[in-house]
């Protein structure tokens, strides 16, 4: 897995920015990016997002959660707006509805592990946590916003 320092680096040098350049392009101190880069230093959340939104990419990508550089709000915004981001309308797929309800997953199976792990409070808790930092970014943020519109505008006709 790649860490957080290790993507501001390659980001930094595709660029081909010197540390120092870096940071003062950030508005940051001069040896910022360098404790950022040998990891004594964590970037604070507003200094990430500064980061990620200077190299265009998400902030997923800059902490080396994920190998898509892709903004999310790039994508997340064509999924709202039901449009591909080449500006071709997504079709829905329709599918027949089920005929009659499916039975419960067997015991032992796959869908016992899901069904107990969505019980648990601490897992719960985790992905309530997980949601609430993306809402939180400017990305989230964004999104949110979208979502009201959209439904204020649906709500208004």
């Amino acid at each position: 897995m790649v860490t957080m320092a290790q993507r501001i680096e390659e980001l930094r040098t595709k660029q081909g920015l010197t540390r120092p350049a870096l940071s003062v392009a950030l508005g940051l101190p001069r040896n910022a990016v360098e404790k950022f880069e040998t990891g004594r230093q964590t970037p604070t959340k507003e200094q990430q997002e500064k980061i990620a939104t200077y190299f265009g990419v998400s902030l997923f990508y800059l902490k080396g959660e994920s190998d898509d550089p892709t903004r999310q709000d790039s994508w997340m915004t064509a999924a709202l707006s039901g449009v591909e981001e080449d500006d071709e309308p997504v079709r829905p797929v329709r599918r027949p509805a089920p005929k009659a309800p499916t039975p419960p997953p067997a015991p032992g199976g796959n869908g016992a592990i899901l069904a107990s792990l969505l019980q648990n409070k601490a897992f719960q808790d985790t992905v309530r946590a997980m949601v609430l930092d993306a809402l939180r970014t400017k990305e989230g943020q964004d999104l949110l916003a979208q979502i009201v519109r959209k439904e204020l505008t649906r709500q208004d006709r």
